[in-house]
């Protein structure tokens, strides 16, 4: 009986994307952007050297074929990950007009994007009075703080003691099409952060906004205010059945592991546990053990992007995918006769690159349990159809 397994791990591209010339950091096209060729440099130069030291250490992945991708998506090769291969492999590209987490995960479940979305500019103030109005009332607040581009960490620092002695929402955006809004958990309420984000989502949607972001933190000032694990997303719903949706029609089980199920509206998903990466892996490692037959699990894992990636950290990045690598090749064995594990990636995030967006790149598809072969140049729709031909269910939405 089947059981699938699809693992993204978030930002990890692998260069390539024919289109990266059309998208940006700031005024810098994402041509030539490879997040994993580009740490692989780095740490072979010896310029990855905090928190870990030498050439980029991926037993596991490069054997179920990353460099081999990487080579197949770019051109370029990535020192270190050229081993004999014993995965299926191969790599994929995307179509949809966006870079962006929600657009990445719909067409790797076989929905690409039907529209351009909405981006809000890098100016200061960078949100229209009319937003602004609602989100005051909805908070029942006189004002709200940030209301520019930033980095969470960075605004949470810089407002977080003016948003306690206020009480005001910090508001803020990125290069992606979000809305975020950060709030202490115990001086705001972790309820009623979620509450606003839910109740102004409807209307940031209607605009093409993805996702209005709850981003609670605790601490008493700056040198200690930490984001908590209770983020959630909340995400405008894909626009059509995904293989989430036809796995359960078809009486397939559906797991989430991490936010895939704030990505999906929780359209398709029977139920989801959260946490840091580390918790997610014990998650993972679960679902291996005692997922039923028939079944998909969902996972994401988002520290490569959001602790890492975003904030151009090159060591960082590299002790993460070496993390990783360790932590999956410990569940690999674990997997059954007939079981498919297939680990990709959403879009890029090169930490060696210009800005602190996503990077336009085709990712990485590796798959473990089917025997060694070569997939070559897929979609990412055909992510999707690996899955659904797996678990006998259609590939596309009837």
């Amino acid at each position: 009986m089947a059981r699938v397994f699809l693992v993204v791990m978030d930002s990890v591209g692998i260069g390539g994307a024919p289109d990266a010339d059309r998208f940006f950091n700031g005024e810098v096209p994402d041509a030539g952007a490879n997040t994993v060729a580009h740490i692989a440099r780095a740490c072979a130069a010896g310029a990855a050297e905090e928190g870990r030291s030498g050439p980029l250490r991926l037993p596991h992945l490069a054997g179920l074929g990353l460099g081999a991708a990487v080579r197949l998506a770019s051109g370029q090769a990535a020192p270190g990950l050229d081993v004999t291969v014993t995965g299926t492999w191969g790599a994929a590209t995307e179509v949809s007009p966006g870079k962006d987490t929600p657009t990445g995960h719909w067409e790797l479940a076989g929905v690409p994007g039907p529209w351009d979305w909405h981006y809000f500019p890098d100016t200061d103030p960078a949100f229209p009075p009319d937003l602004v109005a609602e989100v005051c009332r909805l908070a029942g607040t006189d004002g709200i703080l940030g209301n520019r581009h930033a980095p969470g960490t960075a605004i949470i620092e810089d407002l977080g003691a003016e948003h306690m002695r206020t009480g005001y929402p910090i508001c803020y955006t990125s290069a992606d099409s979000v809305f975020q809004i950060a709030a202490h958990e115990d001086r705001f309420g972790l309820a009623r952060l979620q509450a606003l984000c839910a109740a102004l989502a409807p209307k940031l949607h209607a605009m093409k906004v993805g996702r209005v972001i709850a981003r609670p933190f605790l601490g008493t000032g700056p040198d200690n205010f930490t984001r908590t694990t209770n983020r959630r997303d909340y995400a405008i719903a894909p626009p059509a059945p995904t293989l989430c949706d036809r796995a359960q029609a078809a009486g397939c089980r559906v797991h989430a592991i991490g936010k895939i199920g704030d990505i999906f509206s929780m359209s398709g998903i029977d139920d989801v546990v959260k946490g840091t990466d580390a918790e997610l892996m014990r998650h993972l490692s679960d679902a291996v053990s005692k997922a039923e037959d028939n079944s998909l699990t969902f996972a994401n894992f988002v520290e490569f992007d959001s602790v890492y990636g975003h904030r151009r950290d090159v060591s960082g990045y590299a002790c993460a995918l070496e993390w990783f690598d360790a932590e999956i090749g410990a569940i690999l064995p674990k997997l059954r006769a007939g079981d498919m594990m297939v680990l990709t990636a959403d879009h890029g995030n090169d930490p060696s690159w210009i800005g602190t967006d996503h990077t336009r790149e085709r990712v990485p598809v590796l798959v473990a349990g089917q025997g060694a072969g070569e997939l070559g140049l897929i979609p990412f729709t055909g992510v999707a159809a690996l899955a659904a031909r797996h678990l006998n269910i259609p590939a596309e939405a009837s």
